[in-house]
């Protein structure tokens, strides 16, 4: 599985991507991009090299040799938390331009699950562009939108449901979010 975390506000979503695929023996290939490099620090008081420890293996992000830039190379996937609209758009327009971008192509042309959670509000039609143009390609547009019927009392809560639900999208199975049981009628 590779986990991408880019520089959106919302480091945390790519964080816990990463403590539930551990909790779950996941074999996980990590990129963080240079400018989520600041985010993380900025927004959680965690360091990068405490977020790679979660990885099992973490590449440097220009580094296009990585053996995840390769179709040769079998994953089960990526997930891209959060997804800046700058990855969104070099993924959108096959510009790969670093390696979270490379690792995304290779995905899409190897008809490999790739799930962007995008963090940008409020949108433009430039953006809802890009999402459709990357839609389009095979990747699936999941934001981080939060979903009140599981009664979330928590930030954590809502943060576990947004990442459970995109794990689940990718087939990995996982208790961290709620599931819809219908009503109580």
């Amino acid at each position: 599985m590779i986990v991408a975390i880019t520089g959106a506000s919302g480091a945390i979503y790519g964080i816990r991507v990463l403590e539930i695929l551990r909790a779950l023996g996941r074999e996980i290939h990590l990129v963080i991009s240079i400018p989520a490099r600041a985010v993380i620090e900025q927004e959680t008081g965690r360091t990068v090299d405490e977020i790679g420890r979660l990885a099992s293996v973490t590449y440097d992000p220009a580094d296009i040799g990585a053996p995840i830039a390769s179709g040769s190379f079998q994953t089960g996937g990526m997930l891209v938390a959060p997804c800046s609209i700058k990855t969104l758009s070099a993924i959108a327009n096959s510009y790969t331009v670093d390696l979270v971008a490379r690792a995304a192509d290779v995905c899409l042309k190897e008809a490999r699950s790739l799930v962007l959670m995008v963090r940008e509000s409020p949108l433009h039609i430039g953006h809802l562009r890009l999402m459709t143009q990357a839609a389009e390609a095979g990747a699936v547009i999941c934001p981080p939108i939060p979903a009140f019927y599981g009664h979330p009392q928590t930030v954590d809560d809502i943060i576990d449901a947004s990442v459970g639900r995109a794990l689940a999208r990718m087939g990995i199975e996982n208790d961290a979010y709620p599931r819809w049981e219908g009503t109580d009628d």
